[in-house]
């Protein structure tokens, strides 16, 4: 069906039909327009939400994502950017493709529509004049065929009168004449435009307007492909990334298959192993024994209350404490040094019972208050050098449990050797320059990068006994090499004087006399067992201040670990009172200081010392 036939007289109505079509397709690339720019938003807040949740570069963050879990949620977020630039695409394709083709196309398809519609009005515009002329034409011609008729009528009128003379007759006759020689022109001449006007408007409605109408049809025709076809990119811009964002869910759906539990479990066991054994057994406490001991009647623990009776332990705790414990937490549930002291020779005073239990000191609570009161109790960390001097953690990681301790260690010695890498690919670096400029002068002075050689080879030596250093604290941790002595401690410059033997450590001056740790825990706030063999792990604290002097009633054997030997009348430096375990602590000199029982000696204290340390 043609619109030139069909529609030959709709010229109005085609002229609003073509004019709706390029309405609906400008509606259309709008739609795509706003498309596009919801897909850049949508794509821009995935990019930012990735973004949100990455990882923050050296923070604790990185290290979380060690774990599988972690890693699938990095790789998620990975995705969600690839996923984003897809959306991205999306976007450009559809402008590229879509908007900016379809908007050169409109301006085209305005200009042929104002054409073909310019060519119509042109030719309703000719027909109407041939109308027009027609119409003239005939309104003539009526007028002429009126005025002969009457001057025809005049004639006659003229020549029947006998009264009329001839002449007048005559002149009748002759207008007659003339005005019936005028209707005939007319005629002929309205004859003549008829036919004209009846061409053209064959012309007009047959030629003109269908070929007109022809093409209006042909232009909409191709706009409705237009469309069809822009609709059908729509899709397939879409269809086409679909692929990549199935690939990058896929991704997403692998780096969740590839979590393991198992593996994040070890992960934790080796973040947090502290290399540590658990805690023996607490020993039964039998309050129905109580033991009783004589004590001189200046001695510092007859101020302290007489009649109290004294725990009485079988023997030596196996396990060992944790060494940040403070001491008046758990030493009041494992007081040291887990044995009562001796009592005193037969002739101690009068009041003496030889090899009699020693006097009551000090009436002990039950064991689960007290050890409940030492889980509650908010731990606090007082005797790290490094920590009292402004918090930096000392660079052999010796604070550390031997596990920690050996992976940072490790981590270390690590980041060194990459280091030492590094410079040596430097120095042969500029090895080959020195080199070439060697070969070729022209290209520079071998001179001058000596000094820059020189300053590479020192940072490799540097590093490389940086790198020794830690490698032999590895070692030592690993037990592949001895442990150190105190000279070499000195020498390193890397540790305080804490020789085992020596008893001014912070960890000794916390221990009681059979070794065991009564320190508060470090940050954890959790009691854990500590061997020993650390306890030249950690720093010097100042000594203790004396408090008072003492004088040995009775030679004493110090034969456990933690107390000390005296002689009988010997005068000694008190440095902590007796805490109601029956021990008291006293110092010779300064390097020589442990426990002896309260009742071998009279405690003269001090009126003007502070006192005893306390311990929160």
């Amino acid at each position: 069906m043609s619109w030139g036939t069909e529609l030959w007289d709709q010229f109005d109505n085609l002229e609003k039909h073509t004019q709706w079509g390029i309405d609906i397709l400008e509606k259309y690339i709008k739609f795509v327009k706003e498309r596009t720019e919801i897909e850049l938003s949508y794509a821009k807040q995935l990019r930012n939400l990735a973004k949100k949740y990455q990882p923050k570069k050296n923070s604790k963050e990185e290290e979380e994502y060690r774990y599988t879990a972690c890693k699938a949620f990095l790789s998620t977020l990975n995705e969600m950017n690839d996923y984003a630039g897809q959306h991205e695409v999306i976007s450009e394709n559809m402008t590229s493709n879509i908007t900016v083709e379809l908007a050169r196309y409109v301006q085209e398809l305005k200009q042929e529509r104002k054409s073909y519609f310019h060519d119509g009005r042109k030719a309703q515009q000719h027909i109407e004049i041939c109308w027009k002329q027609l119409e003239s034409s005939k309104r003539r011609f009526e007028r002429d065929c009126k005025e002969a008729d009457r001057a025809q009528q005049y004639f006659e009128k003229m020549d029947a009168d006998i009264n009329v003379t001839k002449a007048d007759v005559e002149k009748a006759r002759q207008q007659a004449q003339v005005r019936h020689q005028m209707a005939e022109d007319s005629k002929a001449d309205y004859s003549s435009i008829l036919q004209k006007f009846n061409h053209e408007q064959h012309e007009y409605y047959h030629t003109h307007i269908p070929n007109i109408f022809q093409k209006i049809q042909e232009m909409e025709e191709r706009r409705i492909v237009r469309i069809g076809e822009s609709m059908k990119t729509y899709a397939e811009v879409d269809r086409q990334v679909i692929p990549i964002i199935g690939k990058c869910l896929d991704e997403i759906v692998k780096a969740a298959e590839s979590i393991d539990q198992k593996n994040d479990s070890q992960l934790v066991i080796e973040a947090y192993k502290s290399g540590f054994e658990p805690p023996g057994d607490i020993e039964f406490e039998d309050y129905t024994q109580p033991m009783k001991r004589t004590v001189s009647d200046n001695s510092l623990s007859n101020s302290r209350g007489e009649g109290k009776p004294e725990l009485k332990f079988g023997g030596k705790s196996k396990g060992k404490l944790w060494p940040f414990i403070k001491k008046n937490k758990l030493m009041s549930l494992l007081t040291s040094p887990h044995q009562p002291p001796p009592p005193p020779p037969a002739s101690a005073s009068p009041s003496a019972v030889p090899n009699g239990p020693q006097s009551p000191k000090q009436q002990k609570e039950p064991l689960s208050h007290r050890f409940n009161e030492f889980m509650t109790s908010k731990p606090k960390i007082h005797c790290f050098r490094s920590l009292k001097r402004g918090g930096a953690a000392p660079e052999d990681f010796r604070n550390l449990p031997p596990e920690q301790r050996r992976k940072k260690l490790q981590q270390k010695v690590d980041e060194l050797n990459k280091e030492i890498q590094k410079e040596m690919d430097q120095r042969d670096a500029i090895t080959k320059m020195k080199d070439v400029y060697l070969k070729n002068p022209q290209m520079g002075d071998p001179a001058s990068l000596d000094h820059k050689l020189t300053e590479v080879s020192q940072n490799i030596e540097k590093l490389r006994l940086e790198a020794q250093k830690f490698e032999a604290w590895l070692a030592e941790v690993e037990g592949r090499l001895p442990a150190r002595s105190e000279q070499a401690r000195r020498q390193s410059g890397m540790f305080d004087a804490q020789n085992p033997a020596t008893v001014n450590s912070c960890a000794q001056d916390r221990e009681s006399p059979d070794g065991s740790y009564t320190e508060e825990q470090s940050q954890e706030g959790e009691g854990k067992v500590l061997a020993t063999d650390f306890d030249d792990e950690f720093d010097e604290e100042e000594p203790l201040p004396a408090i008072g002097t003492c004088k040995a009633l009775y030679t004493f054997e110090g034969q456990n670990e933690g107390t000390i030997s005296v002689v009988e009348g010997e005068t000694l430096y008190v440095i902590e009172e007796d805490k109601g375990d029956g021990w008291t602590r006293i110092r010779r000199n300064e390097d020589e200081e442990g426990y002896v029982p309260t009742s071998y000696v009279e405690v003269y204290l001090d009126k003007n010392a502070k006192g005893a340390k306390t311990y929160i």
